[in-house]
């Protein structure tokens, strides 16, 4: 299984990539951040 950090400072584009990732069978959104600080919190 691979696991995702989305990232991305516009919440609309996180969504719609979030969204696009659930579809995939191998693939697991384990977070969404809006900036790199963030996301290495």
């Amino acid at each position: 299984m691979i696991r995702v950090l989305v990232v991305d400072d516009h919440e609309l584009v996180r969504s719609g990539i979030v969204r696009l990732l659930a579809d995939a069978k191998n693939i697991n959104v384990i977070g969404e951040a809006c900036c790199g600080e963030d996301a290495i919190k």
